[in-house]
């Protein structure tokens, strides 16, 4: 008789249970579709672009806006990524009373190096499915952006590629930017 291997799924509250236990560590994890993933770490070119995008964005949104660096976002009970960028809806207490659901987060932005093919095929996906209708790729190796939008049945229906001098349209901000504005 032959057995496969079975891969063991968390949900959220298991997920910070082993956390709060030191099953995992707490830090540089995510929970994606019920996996725990070990993240790499963050390089300076990629915590360079991270700081420029926040600046940037700052000097850009209205103050009913919040800008979430490196933070939780729930989608589901199976998952719980920590993208470097999310643009939030405004909540009084910031998101202490718990982390923002995936209808809270109007645009997601990672910023890609050795992630690259993680960003682009699982968390594209996982984002997509919750409904996010926006989502930046910012490819630090090739030096251009992946737009991804319109979120349907699981994937982006649109992906369009810009580098530094191409302009954006971000329609879930209301903002035409340049490219640029996201590239070191």
């Amino acid at each position: 008789m032959t057995v496969s291997p079975t891969k063991l799924r968390f949900d959220i509250e298991a997920y910070y249970k082993m956390s709060e236990h030191g099953i995992i560590p707490q830090k540089n994890t995510e929970l994606i579709n019920g996996e725990i993933i070990k993240m790499t770490p963050i390089g300076s070119s990629h915590a360079a672009c991270v700081d420029k995008i926040n600046r940037f964005l700052f000097e850009l949104l209205e103050d009913d806006l919040i800008i979430r660096v490196q933070n939780p976002i729930r989608l589901n009970n199976h998952s719980e990524p920590e993208p470097d960028i999310s643009i939030l809806k405004s909540k009084a207490d910031f998101y202490a009373s718990g982390h923002p659901q995936a209808e809270d987060v109007l645009l997601v932005i990672e910023v890609a190096d050795s992630s690259l093919e993680h960003d682009r095929n699982i968390k594209s996906n996982l984002y997509a499915e919750a409904g996010i209708s926006e989502y930046l790729i910012i490819n630090l190796e090739e030096s251009q952006i992946e737009f991804h939008q319109n979120p349907q049945d699981g994937k982006y229906q649109q992906v369009s590629f810009f580098l530094e001098k191409k302009v954006l349209k971000l329609q879930s901000l209301n903002k035409t930017v340049t490219a640029s504005s996201f590239l070191i």
